[in-house]
């Protein structure tokens, strides 16, 4: 079960109004790949609250002079490392706790 942060449920309009982002700022940190909404029927761009607090991690991130590619990286690389550590907390669990034959 997904948490409610990560419902995509949130329009760029109410993000803009709660990052203080501008749409167009918001549109491009996905152009960018920063970023992934989910897409209505219509097209409309629906945000998670997670997304909202990437986004803010990217605006402090610009502010300080990071490149949108290096922050790009940096998200990259995260997300590996967190699959890493996933994958290696289930192989010590599933050989702590296998049955004997």
């Amino acid at each position: 079960m997904h948490s409610y942060k990560d419902k995509k449920v949130i329009t760029i309009g109410i993000v803009h109004e709660l990052t203080g982002l501008s749409e167009r700022k918001i549109r491009y940190y996905e152009e960018r790949g920063l970023i992934f909404p989910e897409r209505t029927r219509r097209g409309t761009r629906k945000y998670s609250f997670t997304d909202i607090e990437i986004l803010m991690k990217i605006a402090d991130k610009r502010e300080e002079g990071v490149q949108t590619n290096e922050i790009k990286q940096d998200i990259h690389n995260k997300k590996n490392n967190i699959d890493v550590r996933k994958e290696m907390l289930r192989g010590q669990l599933n050989a702590h706790f296998k049955r004997p034959h």
